[in-house]
């Protein structure tokens, strides 16, 4: 009798066992066409790095589906409108009329990293290599310059021993070298410590001013660098990653407010002329290189709190009227193409 009680429940067990791992199955099988098909914006086909020619906000696909990462665009008139999805995959990307920059992550045996220039056809026409993670990357209004930055050793601007390596280079082919091998003064004194960092170049339109960060000793600087002289002079400090709106009157950028020894990042716009500092109405951390929309409007990313890996990108009045709004959904390191 105890045997056939055991028989039948061993039977029972194995219908039961079958059929949670039929149910996983099922379950596993939703999940994937979750993943795969989720509520998104409506994408077109893709295509080559190409666009159209009509203005556009460019970016970084973040849709967790099979064409996150790759680099894709709106209308600059219809941001929430269907996105054209490309089959490039960028990590950082910045796009002009006549180019894209591409920072990417190579992951393989050997894990590397590079900059792609590439031109309105997605044909790569430079690449550099990086040292590590890619971080930010400007193109000049006149698409004739390029800036791009790595981080040597971290991976964030607010960890303890961050290193970085930026460049300038012409997009014919000239190398304006590393910027630590500039000239950079602080207060009419050229600083020469071995912990000097710069990044977040950002350029204006006569191909030889550009502005960057800077950092040494625990400080951080707006410096506005001169190519031909190479020079790196601060003009602000406490100021990161910025962007020189498109009149070239102004300049915004990311201003660490902690009172703590983690770094905690708002929006600020500086008034080249009259040195008026507005700090932003975004409570959020902002760890981005914001892009100007027009002279009055500002760009940056959010990453997502709910969704690990997806972010999107919100607007903000640069007066500092209003609050951000969400602008682009699932989308990072946006560029304006007009």
């Amino acid at each position: 009798m105890n045997r056939a009680r055991l028989i039948i429940a061993a039977a029972i067990t194995v219908i039961l066992l079958g059929g949670a791992i039929v149910y996983a199955a099922v379950a596993f099988t939703n999940y994937e066409r979750r993943q795969n098909n989720p509520v998104a914006p409506q994408a077109e086909a893709r295509s080559s790095v190409a666009f159209d020619g009509s203005p556009r906000i460019v970016f970084r696909n973040t849709t967790p589906d099979s064409a996150y990462g790759l680099v894709a665009s709106v209308p600059l008139s219809a941001p929430s409108g269907a996105r054209s999805i490309t089959t490039v995959p960028c990590d950082r990307v910045y796009a002009t009329t006549r180019y894209s920059m591409c920072l990417r992550i190579d992951r393989g045996v050997v894990t590397t990293f590079s900059a792609n220039l590439l031109d309105s056809t997605g044909k790569t026409v430079h690449r550099w290599p990086l040292p590590g993670i890619p971080s930010r990357t400007r193109i000049s209004p006149d698409s004739r310059l390029v800036g791009f930055t790595a981080f040597v050793t971290g991976a964030a601007y607010g960890s303890v021993g961050v290193s970085t390596e930026t460049e300038i280079s012409s997009t014919s082919g000239h190398d304006f070298g590393n910027l630590e091998d500039f000239a950079f003064m602080v207060d009419g004194t050229r600083n020469t410590a071995t912990d000097r960092n710069f990044w977040g170049v950002t350029f204006t339109s006569d191909d030889n001013e550009f502005y960057a960060t800077a950092a040494s000793g625990g400080r951080t600087w707006l410096v506005r660098g001169d190519l031909a002289a190479r020079t790196l002079t601060a003009i602000k400090e406490t100021a990161e990653c910025p962007s020189v709106s498109p009149d070239g009157r102004r300049v915004a950028y990311k201003k660490n407010v902690s009172t703590t020894a983690s770094a905690y990042w708002s929006i600020a716009v500086l008034d080249l002329a009259t040195g008026k500092e507005t700090v932003l109405p975004e409570k959020r951390n902002v760890d981005d290189q914001v892009e100007w929309l027009d002279d009055s409007t500002l760009l940056y990313g959010l990453p997502r709190t709910d969704s690990p890996g997806d972010s999107d990108i919100w607007s903000i009045p640069s007066d500092g009227a209003s609050k951000g709004r969400r602008f682009v959904q699932h989308a990072w390191s946006p560029s304006v193409v007009d």
